[in-house]
């Protein structure tokens, strides 16, 4: 195990005992347990920024003994695509979507350090669990696991990081098609706003599970963020394959990983039409669709990583990385439409 590895290790159980202390706050109703958990949480996001910028120097200088590097960047590729390759690859884009979640839930509680009530826990408590989720994939999946050498077939363990053993000195390099200007923003976009869907959704499942409207104090506003992140990130994909393929069908020809992000969009667009409805006027409407955009953005993650369906930027092996996306997402559907239905039939009643 190398450094990388220790320190995506370490991040996931800091962020695992954030949320653990969190909810042992929120029950027993300790200030000083939320101070702990807070501390934690900072913890976990310097350990992933850290980790983050471990991953870009390494691929900058094509560290080709780290199997990620080997197999997204090379020595022909100018800087800005080698640093692009940070998210060409499941483990990389992993990082950038745990980084991004980390990053917001610390402006969450700068934003709303002053917000002390249950939903803002249960919410935080939410968020940190699917942190930790991300966190465990990537201790399945860890972009920093040295490459194995198909030449001696032995695995690199003790490993210099100012030498490359084996004589790896370069890396197979990038896929073409992902060799366009907008790489550097469009996946980058399109994380951030998956990662921003990770807060309604949690704040919607707060609400449920207190019988209590103000969630959407912390919703509204993190569903608009969401939307302009995606917004923008369709549509930066949207030139990417007009100038990569060339088809006058714009979108790559609709292509069944790019319709799968276009579809939380939507359940996103119809949220930002509840905001402005009246009072009380979409008591149902409103969490049902904070919630099944984080559950059609997991969703259009298992696509992607699973191999379900083909694609020409899809990743094609099903591993306990996918299984684990899997489980993550019929569990939030069992919750979430569980707790759906019972809000549904209290409405009836």
């Amino acid at each position: 195990m190398n450094f990388g590895m220790i320190i995506i290790w370490v991040a996931f159980l800091l962020g695992l005992c954030a949320m653990v202390y969190s909810y042992l706050g929120f029950r027993r109703k300790n200030d000083n347990y939320q101070i702990i958990s807070s501390r934690l949480e900072i913890a976990c996001a310097v350990l992933i920024t850290v980790a983050s910028a471990m991953l870009m120097y390494y691929l900058y200088d094509v560290a080709a003994f780290f199997e990620y590097v080997y197999m997204h960047s090379s020595l022909d590729l100018s800087t800005y695509y080698r640093l692009s390759a940070f998210w060409a690859g499941q483990e990389g884009s992993l990082l950038l979507w745990a980084w991004a979640i980390s990053v917001m839930l610390l402006v969450l509680r700068y934003a709303s350090r002053f917000s002390t009530g249950n939903v803002f826990t249960v919410t935080r408590i939410l968020s940190l669990g699917i942190l930790s989720v991300f966190l465990m994939l990537l201790v399945l999946d860890n972009p920093f696991a040295v490459y194995y050498s198909k030449a001696g077939s032995v695995l690199v363990s003790n490993w210099n990081p100012f030498v490359h053993p084996y004589h790896i000195t370069d890396g197979q390099g990038m896929n073409p098609l992902l060799r366009n200007p907008w790489m550097a923003v469009h996946p980058p976009i399109l994380f951030l706003g998956y990662a921003a869907f990770t807060i309604p959704f949690a704040s919607a499942i707060a609400g449920l599970l207190l019988s209590d409207s103000s969630w959407r104090k912390i919703a509204n506003n993190w569903m608009r963020v969401s939307w302009l992140f995606l917004t923008a990130g369709i549509g930066l994909g949207g030139f990417w394959a007009y100038e990569v393929l060339g088809w006058g069908a714009w979108y790559w020809s609709w292509d069944p990983v790019e319709t799968s992000s276009l579809i939380p969009w939507i359940t996103a667009t119809a949220y930002l039409h509840t905001i402005y409805g009246r009072q009380g006027q979409f008591r149902f409407l409103a969490p049902a669709m904070a919630i099944f955009s984080f559950i059609l953005v997991i969703f259009a993650t298992f696509v992607t990583r699973s191999g379900m369906w083909a694609s020409v930027h899809s990743w094609q092996d099903f591993n306990a990385e996918s299984f684990l996306i899997g489980m993550f997402l019929a569990g939030i559907t069992l919750v979430g439409t569980s707790l759906l239905a019972k809000r549904y039939f209290e409405e009836q009643d």
